[in-house]
Order: C-alpha cells, then structure tokens, then sequence
C-alpha cells in the first residue's frame, strides 16, 4: 500500500506509482491515435461526424455503471480490512485470556508463536505464495511445522495447533473444559475471518458485468471523436485523451482494489499487519523467552 498525505495536492500530483497510469496508458494512447486518425479522415477525406445526442445519453449510463463498479470493489476492500482487523484483535484477546491460566510457562509461549505464525500463513494463502509462517517458527517443534507447512490447508492447521495447545492446558488442569471452550471461541473467530478473507478473495465480480462494462468502454471511447470533430476539430484529441484517461482509470481502479489481499500498489498492507501482531504477541513472553527468540533470529 501507498503511504501517503491526504492534505497534500500537488506533490503526488508527478506519481506514477499506484495511480494507474501504467496499468491503462496502453488503452487511453490507442484511443489518442484513433482519435487523430478520425479528425484527419475528417479534414481531408470527408465528413465523419455524428450528432453527440447518443454519447451524452451514454456517457451518462457508462456513468453509473463505473461508480457501481468501483463502490463494489471498495465494499470488498473495506470488507477486507475489517476482517483483518478482527485477526489483529482477536489474536490479542487470545492470548490476554489465556495467561492468566496458562501463566508464564512453556505452553504460553507455544500459544503464543503458534498464533503469531497465524496471519503470516493466512497472508501467504491469499497470496498464492510459498507456504510460509512467518520468521521465528524455528523456537516451534521443527516436526510440528514439517506438518504443517505440508498440509493443505496451512492457516487451518496453524489454527488446529493453537487449538491443540488450549487442550494440553485442560489436559494438564490448569483450566477446566468450559474454560477451554471459552478460550477456544477466539481461535473460532480467527477461522471465520480467514473464510470472509476466502470468499472475497475466491469469489471476483461476475464476468458478465465486467465484460459488459468494458464492451461498453471500448465503444464510448473509440466512438467519441465522431461525436466530437464537428464541434472541437483536433482539440478532440485532448477530448478524447481527457475522456479515456478518467473512464479507464476508474475502471482499473475498480480491478485493483476488488481483491486487496495481493502485492499490487493499492492492496493492503498484509505484511506490515502481520509483523504488527508479532511484535504485539512476541512482546507478552517473558524476558529470557524474547531474548531467545532475538539469538534465533540473529
């Protein structure tokens, strides 16, 4: 994600990073050319121009279809942040409810890497990426992590051994069942999550709106200098590149933000969320626990 200042204007005014115009200076150029084609056939071929009655009446619908477009993508992409606001939050509450019963023994500090490798695996399942849980899992037991990073479903069983840990604590009495169940219903939410993460993820707009959009698009856009070239002569070309440049680049901001668990420019800063919890999850274990975590990672 782009960090940036919402009160500044034009110092972001030059930035090409994350504002879309790589992804569409292909189309919006193609258009350009066009245009400066049909404004020179005009000039000196024939007339070629056409009423703007129909690009007005259509330029209004294509309108709404791309702030439809991009609410939609934006819904998802909020939906998205808010579901990984819940994994930061209920990682937390997980372990703030869980040591004043496990107290500071070796069984909390497993509970407390085991879910600390959690959003780093559910990021990497995401993203499509390597199997990956994050830096430290060296402090885990080296065949509990072989298990793991080999199964199917990697944050499921990262979540399976944080379940498996709250049930060596009841097995040891440390807390009763109904305690354990308690306890338990924050590693339920954290699935949960890691499912509203899949659906957005797995689940793109339906094709037929995105074709129709941008069938739509194309012929408003390559149309347009008809519409135009009697009234604006070669300033239709910057009408057009104006027209081109907007449309296109709403609708590919729309493309970006729709599915924001990825690496793109405008995606959520997954990995930085992932390092956050850690270091908040690291910071609860004891003096010479961290200090052994810091030698392994050195």
């Amino acid at each position: 994600m782009v960090e940036y200042d919402p009160h500044r204007w034009w110092s972001y005014f030059h930035y090409l990073r994350g504002s879309m115009v790589k992804e569409i200076v292909g189309r919006v150029l193609m258009c350009v050319v066009w245009a400066a084609a049909v404004v020179g056939f005009h000039q000196q071929v024939r007339d070629v121009g056409v009423p703007p009655t129909v690009h007005t009446l259509a330029g209004i619908s294509l309108s709404l279809l791309l702030v439809f477009r991009t609410n939609a993508s934006y819904d998802r992409f909020w939906e998205g942040r808010k579901l990984w606001g819940g994994i930061v939050n209920e990682t937390r509450n997980l372990l703030r409810a869980s040591e004043p019963f496990l107290g500071r023994t070796e069984l909390f500090a497993t509970l407390v890497r085991w879910t600390a490798a959690f959003p780093f695996a559910t990021a990497a399942w995401l993203r499509g990426q390597q199997r990956h849980l994050g830096p430290h899992t060296d402090t885990l037991p080296s065949g509990e992590v072989t298990d793991v990073l080999k199964a199917q479903h990697v944050p499921l069983n990262v979540a399976r051994r944080m379940t498996a840990v709250l049930d060596e604590g009841r097995r040891q009495g440390l807390y009763p069942e109904y305690v354990q169940m308690q306890l338990d219903q924050n590693v339920h939410l954290l699935i949960d999550y890691l499912g509203g993460c899949e659906r957005i993820h797995r689940t793109p707009m339906p094709f037929a709106y995105m074709v129709h959009l941008r069938r739509a698009l194309i012929l408003y856009c390559f149309t347009l200098p008809f519409a135009l070239v009697d009234t604006f002569g070669w300033v239709t070309v910057v009408a057009t590149f104006v027209v081109a440049y907007v449309f296109f680049g709403i609708e590919e901001i729309g493309v970006e933000i729709e599915d924001p668990f990825g690496t793109d420019d405008n995606d959520l800063p997954l990995d930085t969320i992932c390092q956050n919890i850690q270091n908040n999850l690291l910071a609860l274990l004891p003096a010479s626990a961290a200090s052994t975590q810091d030698d392994s990672a050195i």
